[in-house]
């Protein structure tokens, strides 16, 4: 006599919460402004204002944009914000640093207007593995706005989990 297996997973409450599932499509660009700065070191307002004069700024249309300097240079502030004031008609979302802390920005504006109400005294397991680049940041930010109505929160796979969080009764 054969017994049936049974795929306890499928049947739990359990609810996988996938940050891979948000991630937003577009292309990614990091713009490095060190060869605008003379000798990479040092910005000449004229000469740098002519660069942005002469930049074509179409090649970022609907694309996410980092905005960083390489070099050790000292950027004033403005730098930054006259760029971001060009490529704002263009893309969808610009931020200074790397393309993780772009990545980070887009998830934090995602996970702030998420809607938990789905997980409201649920079990809930945040998937561990990504084929895109979900910063790591996200999980962090994921698992704090989770938590806040979740009844318990995991991280991993429904066969292997790490518990995390597990509201008192």
């Amino acid at each position: 006599m054969e017994k049936e297996i049974v795929n306890r997973v499928a049947q739990s409450k359990l609810i996988t919460f996938n940050l891979e599932d948000y991630y937003p499509n577009g292309e990614r660009k990091l713009l490095d402004i060190k060869d605008w700065l003379f000798e990479g070191f040092i910005l000449r307002e004229k000469e740098f204002r002519s660069h942005i004069d002469e930049h074509d700024w179409s090649t970022y249309q609907d694309a996410y944009v980092a905005l960083q300097c390489s070099s050790d240079a000292i950027v004033p502030g403005w730098a930054f914000m006259l760029i971001a004031s060009k490529l704002q008609p263009y893309a969808k979302k610009v931020v200074q640093g790397s393309l993780e802390n772009l990545e980070t920005a887009l998830y934090q504006s995602i996970l702030e207007n998420l809607d938990v109400t789905a997980f409201t005294d649920k079990p809930v397991i945040i998937k561990g593995c990504s084929n895109k680049p979900v910063p790591e940041n996200a999980y962090l930010m994921a698992v704090a706005r989770i938590q806040e109505v979740a009844k318990s929160v995991m991280y991993g796979e429904a066969c292997s989990s790490v518990p995390l969080y597990k509201k008192r009764k």
